[in-house]
């Protein structure tokens, strides 16, 4: 590359436009669109400079020197982010405002959404704060709008407080949680998996979330739909958890399948009540109440963050808080038994006696992990708790019974899913391998770690 740039007389920095038309035909594509981007970016003699040097770079990669061969697909890809991902996944379940504040690494899930929101008639906020957006965003759904938020883990401990509001007011809400390193500012521009435990019990009191965990671009994209469906039809908080790695990774993807993305409305009410006297809390068998939107004939609709009898007035009546309670309860143990039967709560990758659980982002290494094991002659299963609320207790019971050795491998240093296993299981797993400084797993580790444990 400098000896090309040397040819031309240009300055050293110039080397990048080489490898990039080298890049280009490397990888079969059109160099017209390199040239083209070329020629918007640069000003002056600049642009002649990075012109000629990709073109030589192109011009200069032949079969003889490399017999890498690209390989068509033949079928369409898309190249995504997970945090964009989420936000397509948000405007396919037809959420019509985002609510956020700048924080690293959520932002660009704000960027995205405002720089297609006119395309997709969306309205995109970027709030006074964090504690702002959340409430922005409850209030949207209160009025019948589907809504979200995303943050990292200092703009979420802001939003502690609003994540009860919406709890004891049954008003859906999603909000979408990027892990960094921590505590505080900690690594603003690092990954961990140390917020697990914080979501579970962020804001004072007890009341039924949800914890949807995508391991992969894909999965965040579907994942987000399907947190959207549960948030309006169980009237809870969901909070989908990724982290700096996913979050910014970049992968290629099958296209989405959108018959497996489809807006699923809850229990609302427009335009008319139609019965004797509207209850928003009105307690049911199955803890989920019939949803008027303000302004509802025949309904008055009245919210109340105190304790609440079925109509929304204040009570301390003992009986009836624990029935509220309880009514708020049941809508997790009926969301558990749906998403059991659709097969949702895990996923599970081979059929060895050596199993590997993980969660979020470390799926993917493991896998690789996996595939490199099996070269070996050693197979291994993997299971990944797509749902960490509710707690896939079965299914994890299940692996235990079937497997030989049982690893957890997790981004943070108390292995927090193994103490969520031992919680709800009484089980340890017989060995964890823990990384915490801010640098996601690479699959040497876990191959190198499994190899040492079965020696």
């Amino acid at each position: 590359m400098s000896k090309i740039i040397r040819q031309i007389g240009a300055p050293k920095i110039v080397r990048n436009s080489v490898a990039l038309g080298s890049l280009v035909k490397l990888l079969d594509y059109d160099l017209s669109i390199l040239l083209s981007v070329i020629k918007d970016y640069y000003k002056g003699k600049l642009v002649e400079f990075n012109l000629k040097a990709a073109r030589l770079g192109f011009e200069c990669i032949s079969e003889k020197l490399f017999s890498l061969k690209p390989r068509r697909v033949n079928r369409k890809m898309l190249f995504l982010s997970g945090n964009e991902a989420i936000a397509l996944g948000a405007i396919r379940a037809g959420m019509k405002l985002f609510a956020g504040y700048p924080i690293t690494p959520a932002t660009p899930i704000l960027h995205f959404l405002a720089n297609i929101q006119k395309q997709f008639d969306i309205v995109v906020v970027q709030s006074e704060s964090e504690i702002a957006a959340i409430n922005t965003v409850i209030g949207a759904w209160y009025a019948g709008v589907r809504a979200m938020t995303a943050t990292s883990g200092p703009g979420f401990s802001l939003m502690t407080e609003a994540l009860g509001q919406a709890a004891i007011t049954e008003t859906p809400l999603v909000l979408v949680l990027v892990q960094r390193h921590g505590p505080s500012t900690g690594l603003p521009t690092h990954t961990s998996q140390g917020d697990l435990r914080f979501v579970l019990h962020a804001s004072q009191g007890e009341f039924p979330r949800v914890v949807i965990a995508p391991g992969d671009v894909s999965e965040a994209f579907y994942l987000t739909v399907e947190g959207f469906n549960i948030a309006e039809r169980y009237q809870l908080p969901v909070i989908i958890i990724i982290d700096k790695f996913l979050a910014e990774s970049y992968a290629s993807v099958e296209e989405f399948d959108l018959n497996k993305a489809k807006v699923k409305r809850g229990k609302i009410i427009k335009d008319e009540f139609k019965g004797n006297l509207y209850k928003r809390f009105q307690i049911t068998d199955d803890g989920i109440s019939p949803m008027a939107l303000p302004g509802t004939k025949n309904a008055i609709v009245k919210v109340n963050t105190l304790e609440h009898d079925e109509e929304g007035f204040t009570t301390e009546n003992p009986e009836l808080v624990k029935k509220m309670i309880d009514k708020r309860f049941r809508k997790l143990e009926l969301l558990e038994k749906e998403l059991r039967e659709r097969e949702l709560l895990v996923r599970s990758y081979g059929d060895g006696k050596i199993t590997i659980i993980c969660w979020g982002s470390v799926k993917g290494p493991a896998l690789e992990a996996q595939k490199m094991l099996k070269d070996e002659g050693i197979h291994t299963r993997v299971l990944q708790p797509i749902f960490i609320s509710p707690f896939p207790s079965i299914e994890i019971m299940k692996v235990f019974n079937e497997s030989e050795i049982v690893i957890v491998v997790e981004n943070n240093r108390l292995g927090q899913l193994a103490s969520l296993i031992k919680e709800n299981l009484l089980l340890k797993p017989h060995h964890m391998l823990l990384k915490y400084d801010g640098q996601p797993f690479y699959p040497e580790e876990i191959y190198d770690f499994v190899m040492k444990v079965i020696k």
